[in-house]
């Protein structure tokens, strides 16, 4: 049997009706912003491998990072124990966060990443003797799989064989251009009638509900409202942390600072699954007491993995250099120019660009299915053409890893341009 036979014998993959869904292709290596399969088709991964890989596959500086800790120190308890590597990835971490982010908690991944975030919040306000039950998330929102953080989420099809079973969460409007003022007044609304212990959302980009922008100006106006009601608010920046934006953090952009900060994807450069969440002193301190049962029983048997955190050294550090700086940069700027030159094709609704992502809308007569015809017909056009990207109903998008070459950005734009021919 091939690779594929082998994989389809035994192996059940994410997101994934095996039933009818086309057979993986089987990846062999990669170099850059490209991919090889095992028949040496080469494929450029314009989503930077679902948003974790923006310094390129096969990364020589993070690789030879991993190697010196592992052979050094791979892996020791966090439970009673601490190591170097952490401590400096928290030192350095706390360089380029919001000042009032002042303590770091690890994990695995970014949906638990929000897990504990969800938490927190909950517990914080049972640690201080209330009783808050309610998380307010946005509509369409993603915030991962594992129970909080689905149930913080708002795409129906992740969710629906678990209704009932979650913890109470009200939703409010995205506060996109003209609908700011209903969303500031769901949420005094929801405020209102509901016990909130927490706001989480996706800062100015939600992105599995296609890349959907909004301003910095209304996401601070609704931590304002939080902040006047006493309700703890979380930034998942599982995806746009890490210089997507074109800032470190999207909440960079902000002038008003959440309470809580998620943290994964980018964090290893896509090498090691890892995650954080950041918190603000007044929220450590909640937990702070000689009573054993207000402490955060909360933990991971790969927690604070030293490999993990001296990959995402090297990864902090390649972020921080100029040369990294003039790619995302060079990026925006040709997504700019893409997007003017396709905004006025007659099959485009809409575009929107924010530091190296850029999305646009196709017209369609009908509301397209998330996993439909036409998100299979495109995904299959841009795999023909060498191409990995995956749209989100009618919309497609492109993340590219920062250090793509701009022939390889060339290449994506004129296939996505093509690929306008076929719907």
């Amino acid at each position: 049997m091939n690779l594929i036979e082998r994989d389809q014998n035994k192996i059940w993959h994410p997101y994934t009706q095996h039933k009818t869904a086309a057979l993986p292709i089987a990846i062999k290596r990669g170099e850059g912003a490209l991919l090889w399969d095992e028949n040496d088709k080469e494929y450029i991964d314009a989503i930077a491998s679902w948003w974790v890989n923006p310094y390129g596959h096969s990364n020589k500086f993070i690789a030879d990072a991993i190697y010196k800790q592992l052979t050094t120190l791979e892996h020791v308890l966090f439970g009673g124990f601490t190591h170097e590597p952490a401590v400096i990835l928290a030192e350095k971490l706390m360089e380029i966060l919001p000042n009032n982010q002042q303590k770091i908690f690890f994990s695995d991944n970014g949906s638990t990443a929000v897990e504990v975030a969800i938490k927190v919040a909950l517990q914080y306000f049972f640690n201080k003797g209330e009783k808050k039950t309610t998380i307010i998330a946005f509509e369409n929102a993603f915030h991962g799989d594992t129970f909080a953080a689905m149930a913080a989420s708002g795409i129906s099809f992740y969710t629906q064989a678990f209704q009932g079973m979650f913890i109470d969460v009200v939703r409010i409007p995205v506060p996109t251009k003209g609908q700011e003022q209903e969303s500031f007044g769901a949420l005094r609304e929801v405020i209102k009638n509901h016990n909130c212990a927490g706001f989480i959302f996706e800062p100015l980009v939600q992105g599995a509900a296609g890349m959907v922008m909004y301003e910095p100006e209304s996401l601070d106006k609704l931590i304002q409202i939080c902040q006047e009601n006493k309700v703890l608010t979380i930034a998942d920046e599982v995806m746009t942390g890490f210089g997507k934006t074109g800032k470190f953090f999207a909440c960079d952009y902000l002038t008003e600072k959440p309470d809580m900060m998620c943290l994964s994807k980018a964090l290893t450069g896509g090498t090691i699954p890892m995650a954080i969440t950041t918190f603000t002193q007044d929220i450590f301190e909640a937990f702070y007491d000689e009573d054993i049962n207000k402490a955060l029983f909360h933990g991971h048997t790969f927690t604070a993995n030293p490999t993990g955190c001296a990959a995402a050294l090297a990864s902090l550090s390649l972020l921080q250099t100029q040369e990294m700086k003039d790619n995302v940069a060079r990026v925006n700027k040709r997504h700019l120019a893409f997007q003017k030159h396709i905004k006025s094709h007659p099959k485009v609704t809409t575009t929107r660009v924010l530091g190296v992502i850029f999305a646009l809308e196709i017209q369609t007569e009908n509301t397209a299915s998330y996993y439909g015809t036409l998100r299979n017909k495109l995904y299959d056009f841009f795999i023909e053409n060498g191409i990995i990207l995956r749209p989100v109903g009618n919309i497609v998008y492109i993340l590219p890893p920062y250090i793509i070459t701009d022939e390889q950005l060339q290449k994506v734009y004129e296939v996505v341009e093509k690929a306008l021919e076929i719907v």
